[in-house]
């Protein structure tokens, strides 16, 4: 193993056992189940959202390394952004990850994840929390 993929795998094993973000929001405006049938991987999105940006974002689930890391990874990054801006972000998550497109640098250490790619059975797992993040900001646009 390379020690960029060392990195990468620590990057995940970190966000999996001590997951950003992982709890619930008092008085949540949006509030986004996730369920990946084909593995039983599931989260619920909670984001409060002030002036056109994703104010606070948290989550709660269960499911495998990649699906529990990428969630957390991903309610991080999209603390602060607007919401054509966290939208602009999953599609260029998803791009990496179901195209196999470069990171895009402003992903930041979600580039860990750009291996699912070669994975496809875990493309599932990689993109629920982004599936349900764009399913509730889509209803607010």
């Amino acid at each position: 193993m390379s020690l960029l993929e060392e990195l990468y795998k620590e990057i995940l094993l970190r966000h999996y056992k001590r997951p950003l973000n992982f709890g619930g929001l008092e008085n949540p405006t949006v509030r986004q189940p996730g369920v990946n049938p084909s593995c039983g991987d599931s989260l619920e999105l909670e984001l409060r959202l002030e002036d056109g940006r994703v104010a606070e974002a948290a989550w709660r689930g269960q499911g495998c390394a990649i699906s529990m890391a990428s969630a957390s990874l991903m309610s991080e990054l999209i603390k602060g952004q607007t919401l054509p801006q966290a939208l602009e972000l999953a599609r260029k998550f998803k791009a990496m990850v179901v195209e196999g497109a470069e990171p895009a640098p402003e992903l930041g250490d979600l580039k860990a994840l750009a291996g699912v790619h070669k994975l496809h059975a875990r493309v599932k797992c990689a993109t629920l929390a982004w599936n349900a993040l764009e399913e509730s900001l889509q209803r607010h646009l």
